[in-house]
């Protein structure tokens, strides 16, 4: 079974039926044509069932006694079979925010993780008829997803060397892979994901801490390890243009004194306090 879109009668030419059979209903009984009346009457109380609008990005499904048999998807008033079950479903794009979930992610790291999902019927049939109720359904798919695309990232690559792609860094790769994941889980449900991206993630209560604290570590070394870079740098070419100018013989003991000095002086993280030396270089 797929959709079938059916055009229904016209609900004003059809509303216009039922105000001449009340016309009429009223003409009877007003001359005591009772037989005629009744008739007219149980014409008018049966059409008025058929009646139903749709408002625009709006749907019906109609059923007759269990038979799927059509999708109306134009908006206006119309009539159909008295006897039809009508079932709406709106065609709106709908978003859903889902609730911050905890999961592991491929290392085992607790994490926090919550979806931003923007979606829409696309089939009326497979919504209607394929799940027991679809809305659920999306919430339910999504929390599975989001569990499944946890455990395939680790959520940085401090733990993991090798790690290219990570929660925190691949954003539009990790975004894409759960579009995909969430377009075939909902297809079922004949639900196009229009938008799908992570929303919230941060590492679980219970680790936050310490894992704040290892990053502040690593940005420490990674800053003293510049420093330290620098500094060398800036004493060898310190040593060289004094030797290439001729400026100041140093023997190996000055040089290092004055390699000593200046490593405490560019490495150190607080201003060096000055001391002069009102003596000579040897004392």
């Amino acid at each position: 079974m797929k959709e079938k879109i059916v055009k229904p009668f016209s609900g004003y030419l059809m509303l216009l039926l039922v105000a001449l059979l009340i016309a009429a209903s009223i003409y009877l009984l007003s001359h005591e044509m009772n037989l005629e009346f009744v008739i007219t009457l149980f014409l008018t109380i049966l059409l008025l069932p058929g009646f139903f609008f749709i408002y625009p990005n709006g749907s019906k499904v109609l059923a007759l006694f269990g038979a799927y048999k059509g999708t109306v998807k134009a908006d206006g008033l119309f009539w159909a079979n008295p006897f039809y079950i009508k079932k709406s479903i709106s065609l709106r794009a709908r978003n859903f925010d889902s609730e911050r979930v905890k999961v592991n992610d491929k290392l085992g790291n607790p994490i926090l993780i919550s979806v931003i999902l923007v979606w829409r019927v696309r089939d009326t049939f497979k919504a209607a008829f394929e799940v027991d109720a679809y809305e659920s359904f999306v919430r339910v798919q999504t929390d599975a997803a989001v569990r499944k695309l946890a455990s395939l990232y680790s959520y940085d690559n401090f733990d993991d060397d090798q790690a290219e792609l990570t929660l925190r860094s691949a954003v539009q790769e990790v975004n894409d892979d759960l579009e995909t994941e969430l377009s075939e889980r909902l297809a079922i449900a004949g639900i196009e994901v229009m938008e799908a991206r992570v929303g919230y993630l941060a590492y679980a209560p219970e680790i936050a801490n310490a894992m704040l604290k290892r990053q502040q570590a690593e940005a420490i070394v990674a800053a003293r390890f510049k420093i330290v870079e620098g500094a060398v740098s800036m004493v060898e070419l310190a040593l060289d243009q004094l030797s290439e100018r001729d400026v100041i013989n140093l023997d190996e003991d000055k040089k290092a004194a004055m390699v000593s000095n200046l490593m405490v002086i560019l490495c150190s993280d607080k201003e060096a306090t000055p001391v002069v030396n009102s003596g000579t270089l040897h004392q």
